[in-house]
């Protein structure tokens, strides 16, 4: 179903795709619209229990067009540095496949608390408060993955 690599010999192992994909904080979320177009907007993240989590408004361009389509892709990119006397770059990669859905109850609470611990590990009292208050009007997406490639530069 997933196309392989092309290039093996940049090949990642999956458990250093995993880490890079726990240790990150952004990465970018392809979706699709209704008119066909892909949407890719960068936003921070969890991951945990096997899945990605974000959280967004309840509306808007990104959660319009999960609602048409649940298959997205995820990027994150990190250690990107140029090496200019070989004319390329130093980077490790990560692409996710998957499938995304909205969660609500106890899960959403789950997840907006992992978010809280990763970006506001000294503020958790008031993210609690936070989340109390403040669930109703946001949105968790939680990606399952289904697909993960890893790619790294030999420079």
């Amino acid at each position: 179903m997933f196309r392989e690599m092309r290039r093996n010999d940049k090949k990642m192992d999956y458990s250093k795709a995993l880490e890079i994909l726990d240790k990150c904080e952004f990465g970018v979320l392809s979706t699709m619209g209704k008119n066909g177009y892909c949407y890719g907007v960068p936003l921070n993240y969890v991951y945990t229990n096997e899945a990605i989590y974000f959280h967004s408004a309840k509306e808007g361009h990104k959660i319009d067009n999960l609602k048409n389509h649940k298959k997205v892709s995820f990027c994150i990119v990190k250690n990107q540095k140029p090496i200019p006397e070989k004319l390329t770059t130093k980077y490790e990669s990560i692409v996710v496949f998957g499938k995304a859905e909205f969660v609500e109850g106890n899960e959403k609470k789950d997840a907006l608390m992992a978010l809280t611990e990763k970006f506001a590990p000294g503020y958790i009292k008031k993210g609690k408060e936070s989340i109390k208050k403040e669930s109703h009007i946001t949105e968790i997406v939680k990606i399952n993955i289904e697909h993960i490639t890893g790619k790294k530069s030999l420079s």
